[in-house]
Formats: structure tokens, sequence, C-alpha cells
């Protein structure tokens, strides 16, 4: 069985031989005219050439008709008869198609013509078996079955045939086609490629691979352009210069080659069409990829900065226990409130941006709506828990006002009650007026007095800890002491009234030994609990406590003589021990972190004197250490003892060893005074002492644990004075003489630091 050539080009030889061709003419039953002109060697052509050659002829016309009829001219007029008969058998074994008729124009020398004649009558019905034979005496005769303008010109007809133009042509036509299959190979190796190529995970990746497909792409375009170009120009090859006053018939007649090449390039057209749309909806699609690539990168960084965000807020407080420590909290969170809305913008830029994407039809449309919706989400629970810890902070902050401005009206009144002249007010005029001045003092005071503590508690009930709890009992506890005070002072002087008696003269005792310091406890110059910091000169402070103790004693033996509860006064020294420790608590940490903090604060470097640079530890020798002291172990202790009075002597004997880091500072005092003399005027402290809103200089709390040391022994006197005949009196005892014997351990060691110059 005989292959089919590919193209012309496989065959170029066999059909440089014109044995046998194509040349477009037509039969009256446009049946295709294929023509094997007078050529004495065709019989010594092998089978097999013109089995392909015939097969390739009548695969031409082929292509575009189905049912395709061909008629064969065979020219023999030079020929014999033997060649006419071998040439009529070997057509009739080997033509391909579908051989309609078969005209002959036979030998035109008379005795070939003859022999001729007598063969073709004696072997007609062989032929006519197998080939519709016709024997044609001249070319006129020809024309009775073929129209001239369907002939070529040795046959007495118009058209114009030239064999090795059609076989070039035929080749370029076959090798347009080959390149537009090609082209097509490659669109589609193109788009599996982009189909099936997985992408990466790193944005730059995949905008190299774009970019790389893009190229692709126009390089591809390129290729098309070049290919159509070739076959118009292929094309225009086959349009004579009156194309366009054939008819369509005569069109119509053209062996194939111009509807060959032309429907090659609508089919390039419409592959480059259809390449144009599939690219345009994969390079949406690659740039919603990378979009979404970019929107996922960025709303993880915020997601991520959103939750670790939370988590710190998880670990700041909402409550505080002072009016500094919650004032400070407050501004920590303001602090971190200002970080959570920057990041709460950057994250509504995200939400804007998948909202932008969303509205531009983008294939992920529910994961970004998703993910905007995420966002929103924790951004509003971040916001919502910030403004919940501020309204609460600011709700403690409230809570601890009231609680001051209680405890600082008991601190006047029990001023007012101790200034109180006794030898004055044994007169009538004398009671009278105290009795006025303790009326208006009631009656200015009264929202403080007689404020309800079941109130308080239902306004806070929502920011009430155990110690905000404590320290409402305490104020209640104080509240209470005072009123007392003020009704048995009142009862007394109503008493001076109705009789009109002198009294008996109450002599104030004077103490056994003047104190070395002691801050007034209710002088309004006194530092009272969650109020700003104020601190008396040393010696100045001396002389007050002396006056006040003189004052406090007269109200003691007033008040015994009254028939009052000893253990009232007893609580309210616990009380003054307690909140005095609070306050001086505060001083110290407000020093720490105003004052020393700042000296590593590299924005306050340059307005720092050189000399006082890297000497923070002999500024403020070992504060820290007595900061964390108190604050730690030594206030919790003392606060343990408020309802149990007879613990107190104990929390100084267990501590006593620690008391010894005081030692250590007072030696340390000289060095931190002189350093302090050389850069008190500094820019430095200043602008410390403005942010802390202090009146006084770091000076005046440098001296706090000096004082403070010395408040301890005087707190344990008044104390033992209350408690003669209770638990834990012992003990008491045994505290009070630690802490005198650490005073004097003190002094000894700062005198011994003075004595230079022996062994």
């Amino acid at each position: 069985e005989t292959a089919i050539p590919i193209c012309a080009k496989d065959i170029s030889d066999d059909l440089m031989k014109e044995f046998a061709f194509l040349s477009g003419g037509r039969g009256k039953d446009k049946a295709w005219i294929i023509t094997l002109p007078d050529n004495a060697r065709f019989n010594e052509v092998p089978e097999e050439i013109v089995s392909k050659v015939l097969t390739y002829l009548t695969s031409v016309p082929s292509q575009h008709e189905s049912d395709t009829k061909f008629i064969l001219i065979l020219d023999r007029r030079l020929d014999t008869w033997t060649s006419v008969k071998m040439t009529l058998q070997k057509i009739a074994a080997s033509f391909p198609g579908n051989l309609h008729l078969v005209m002959v124009l036979r030998p035109t020398g008379f005795f070939q013509r003859t022999f001729t004649d007598i063969g073709f009558r004696f072997s007609q019905e062989d032929f006519l078996l197998k080939l519709p034979v016709v024997m044609l005496s001249s070319v006129s005769d020809l024309l009775t079955y073929i129209d001239e303008q369907q002939l070529t010109p040795e046959f007495g007809g118009t058209l114009e045939y030239c064999h090795s133009e059609w076989v070039i042509f035929r080749t370029a036509i076959e090798s347009f086609a080959l390149t537009v299959k090609e082209i097509a190979q490659m669109l589609q190796s193109f788009g599996t490629e982009l189909a099936e190529t997985e992408l990466p995970d790193d944005m730059y990746s995949i905008e190299r691979i774009l970019a790389l497909r893009t190229e692709k792409y126009y390089q591809l375009k390129e290729d098309i352009t070049a290919v159509t170009k070739e076959g118009n120009l292929l094309l225009s090859s086959f349009e004579e210069p009156d194309a366009g006053e054939c008819s369509q018939d005569q069109h119509c007649e053209r062996p194939g080659d111009w509807e060959t090449v032309n429907r090659l390039l609508g089919q390039l057209r419409e592959m480059e069409t259809a390449f144009d749309g599939f690219w345009e909806k994969h390079q949406l699609k690659m740039e919603q990829y990378l979009q979404l690539w970019k929107f996922e990168q960025s709303f993880q960084e915020v997601k991520n900065a959103i939750e670790f965000l939370m988590g710190q807020q998880a670990e700041l407080p909402d409550t505080g226990d002072s009016v500094p420590q919650v004032k400070q909290r407050l501004k920590d969170l303001g602090h971190f409130d200002g970080m959570a809305q920057d990041l709460i913008g950057k994250a509504q830029v995200v939400i804007l941006h998948g909202h932008q994407l969303a509205a531009n039809h983008h294939y992920a449309l529910n994961l970004i709506c998703q993910q905007c919706n995420e966002l929103r989400h924790h951004s509003d629970v971040l916001s919502d828990e910030i403004k919940r810890k501020q309204m609460r902070l600011q709700k403690t902050l409230d809570l601890h006002t009231r609680l001051q401005q209680a405890l600082q009206c008991c601190d006047e009144g029990a001023y007012l009650l101790a200034n109180q002249q006794m030898d004055k007010c044994q007169s009538k005029e004398g009671a009278q007026k105290a009795l006025q001045d303790i009326e208006r003092f009631l009656e200015s005071s009264s929202a403080y007095l007689n404020y309800d503590p079941q109130a308080l508690h239902y306004d806070f009930e929502s920011v009430l800890t155990s110690e905000l709890k404590c320290q409402i009992q305490s104020v209640q506890v104080k509240l209470e002491n005072v009123r007392s005070m003020f009704e048995n002072r009142q009862a007394c002087f109503k008493k001076l009234l109705d009789k009109h008696v002198r009294p008996v003269q109450l002599v104030a005792p004077r103490p056994e030994n003047p104190p070395r310091s002691k801050s007034p406890l209710f002088s309004p110059k006194h530092v009272t609990p969650w109020s700003s910091s104020h601190c008396i000169p040393f010696l100045f402070q001396i002389e007050v406590m002396h006056d006040y103790q003189e004052k406090r004693n007269s109200l003691q033996s007033f008040i015994s003589d009254s028939d009052d509860n000893l253990d009232i006064l007893k609580g309210h020294v616990i009380n003054e021990l307690i909140e005095t420790e609070r306050v001086y608590v505060e001083e110290l940490f407000t020093v720490l972190t105003g004052y020393r903090a700042e000296m590593d604060n590299p924005a306050m470097l340059i307005l720092m004197p050189p000399m006082l640079r890297n000497r923070k530890d002999v500024l403020f020798g070992n504060m820290p250490e007595i900061y964390d002291f108190h604050n730690k172990i030594f206030l919790h202790s003392l606060e343990s003892c408020l309802g149990a009075p007879e613990r107190v002597g104990c929390c100084f004997l267990d501590r006593r060893q620690d008391f010894q880091m005081y030692e250590k500072y007072c030696q340390n005092k000289p060095r931190s005074e002189s350093l302090w003399r050389q850069c008190s005027e500094s820019t430095f402290f200043q602008e410390c002492q403005r942010k802390l809103e202090h009146k006084l200089g770091l000076d005046s709390y440098l001296l706090k644990p000096v004082q403070r040391l010395t408040k301890y022994q005087l707190l344990l006197k008044e104390l033992l004075k209350y408690s003669t005949s209770c638990d834990g009196v012992q003990e008491l005892q045994e505290a009070l003489v630690a802490m005198l014997d650490l005073l004097k351990s003190v002094n000894d060691s700062m005198h011994q630091i003075s004595i230079t110059g022996y062994d």
C-alpha cells in the first residue's frame, strides 16, 4: 500500500519530471483535469513513482471537496498504440482517485492511428470494465467535452499554467501550512505550561515568572505576526490583476491554492484571537494572584502584630493601689493606645485594599472578605479592651481620689482638734468658740466624714480588688475614729457650756526624750497617701513634731478623761503606720523612676552634667534595695496587721536584719550630698522635677530614708502606750529596743567613718 506523501517537497524531483500535472481546469461536470502530456518515456517511470505523483495530485483538490471526480487527458499523439495500451493498463492498476473519464488523444501517424483503432476496438471491453476511455482523433474533438477556458494552450485552450511555478507554490503553501501547525502547537504547549506550572511562595519569584511569561507571550505574538505576513504575501501571489473583475464561478475554478492559504490565514487569526483572550484571562489571574499574595502578606503581618499587642495588652494591669501608680498606668496605657491606633490604621489600609480587590471582581472574593472581617474583628477587640482598661483605671483613679480626700479631711480634722488650746477652752466663750470651729469644720467636711461605705462599694463595685477593699476599710476605720473624736470633744464642750464651770486643767505631758525626727501625723505639711509628694527639711520637722507631740498628748489626756477606748487610739496609730508606709514606698518609687531611671535616658543625657554621669549609685546609694524591701515585703507585712495589732512587733522583729541596709545608705549620704551640692542647679534635675510636678528638690527626697528610720521608733512608742494590757506587748517592747539600737548603730557608723588618720 502506497503511503500518502506528506508534502510536495518530498516528491519535488518526481513532480518536476512533469509526466502528470494538475492544471486547475475542470470538466463540465466539475471533475478536475489531470493531464499526462505526450512523453515517450512515461512507461519507463517506475509504477511506485507514478502512484505517488498521482496520489499527491488527487489529494490536492480532495482537501477542499468531498466526492472529488477526475478526468485524465492522455496526450499520445506522438506515441504508439503499444505505449498507449501500457499507459492505460498502468493507470487502471494504480489510479488512486475517482476516475470519471479518460480522454486519449490517439497517435496521429498513419500506421499507429490504424493500429490504435484496431487495437482499441478489440480491447475496448477490457478497458471499459476498468476505465471509461474515449479515443479522440484531434484537439478539436477534445473541445466538445471540455471548455477551452479549462484547457491549457497545447490543447487549444486559454488556461495559463506553468508547472514549475505550480510546484514552487505548492511547496510554499504546504510550508506555510506546516508553520501554522507549528504555531498552533507552540500556543498549545505554552497554554499547557501556564496551566500546569505550580507557582512559588515568594513574591519576587512570582513577579519574575509573570515577567518571563509576558516576554514569551510577546515573542509568540511576533511569530504569529510574521507568519500572517508570510501568508498574506503568499495569498496575494494567487490574485491576478483583474481578480476583481472575475466572476465568483471563475474564482472557484482555481485549483484550491487561494482557498487553502485563505483558510490557513483564517485559522491563524482565530488562533491569535483565542490566544489573546486566553492570555488576557491568564495575565489577569496572575496579577490577581500577585495582588492576593501581597494582600495576604499584609494581612498576616498586621494580624500577627495585633495578636502580639493583644498579648501585651493582656499583661497591662487595669487597677492600682495608689494615685501615682494609677496615673502612671493610665499614661502607659495611653502610650500603648497610641501604638494600637497606629496599628489599627494599618489594618484599615489593608481592609481598604481588600475592598478594592473585591470591587474589581477578584477571583478570591470570599477569602478576601473573610480576612477583612477577621482583621476588623481583631482591631475592634483590641480597641475595646484598651477602652475597657482605660475606663477601669479612670474609675479606680476616681476611687483613690475620694479616699485621698477623705484621708486629708481626717488629717485636717485631727489637726484641728490637736491645735485647740485647752486652757482657753475652759471659759464659756472659749468653749463656745471651739465648738463653733468644730461645727464649721464638720459642716464643710460632711461629704467626706459621713460618706456611705455601701454606696462607695456599689459605685465602684466593678473595679474593687482585695487591696482596694482593704484601703476602703482602713479609711472607714479612720473616719470612724475621727468622728468619734469629734463627738467626744463636742460632748465635752457642751457639758462645759451647760455647767458654766471651769473644767479640770488638762496638762500636756512633755515627751520623755526629744525625738530625733518625726513628721506631724495630721499636719497639713504631712504627706498623705495618694497625694503629691511633700517633704519638710530635717531639723524643722523635728521641731514641728515636738510641738505636735505635746498637743497630741493633751488630746490623749482629754480623750482618756472622756473614757474613750484605748483601742481607738491604738487602731489610729496602726493606720498611720500603714498609711505613711505606703506614702514612703510611693515616694521612693517616684524618685527611682523620675530621677534615677532618667539618668539612663539617652534623651536626657545632653542635660546631665559630666560629673553626674555614671554616678547614680553615688547619688542614690542603695535606695533601690530599700525600695524593693519595703514594697515587696515590709508593707505587706504591716498591712496584714490591720485587724491584728498584736502582730506589729513581730513584723519589726522578723525583719530586723533587713533594716541593716539603712546603715549602708546613711554611710553613703555624705558622698551623695557632696555630689548633689555640685550638680543641684543643673538643668537635668530641674527638668526631672518639672516632669514629676514636685515642689521640692531631689535633696528633700534623698532624706526620706533617714526620716523614715527615726519615725518607726516614735510610732512604736505611741503604740506601746495604748497596749499595756494587750497581747503582743513584749514583742512591741523588743521591736522598740531593736529600732533604737538600729538608730544608735547608724549614728555610731556615721561617727566612725568621720574618724580619719588612725588605724
